[in-house]
């Protein structure tokens, strides 16, 4: 039997039930949560970064938002609150969109 230890999607167990097999699992308090879903996120990014093509990146960022809006709810933190850091953020130090790459610095 593989072992994952890993947090999956809510109906993951109605899947493999529905494939005829049996499973072990249980339910993560909110500090367990927050650590699988951290866990988690650095395996879809890793995911994203090894996808492909349009479709598969899009794929791998669904899962990645949606581990985002589950350590929202963890924090206790809204989307929109979430959005207005960010925001904060782009404003003091600015975005991705120029597409600097910085490849060294010098001293003065």
């Amino acid at each position: 039997m593989p072992v994952y230890n890993k947090l999956v999607r809510d109906k993951i167990l109605e899947i493999i039930e529905s494939d005829g097999l049996a499973y072990n699992a249980r339910i993560l308090d909110s500090s367990e949560l927050l650590k699988e879903v951290k866990a988690k996120m650095i395996e879809e990014a890793k995911e994203f970064h090894a996808s492909e093509t349009s479709n598969e990146s899009i794929e791998e960022l669904a899962d990645v938002l949606e581990l985002i809006h589950t350590a929202l709810t963890t924090l206790g933190v809204t989307y929109e609150e979430l959005n207005e850091v960010r925001l904060q953020k782009k404003v003091k130090r600015g975005g991705f969109e120029k597409a600097i790459y910085l490849v060294d610095t010098e001293d003065r």
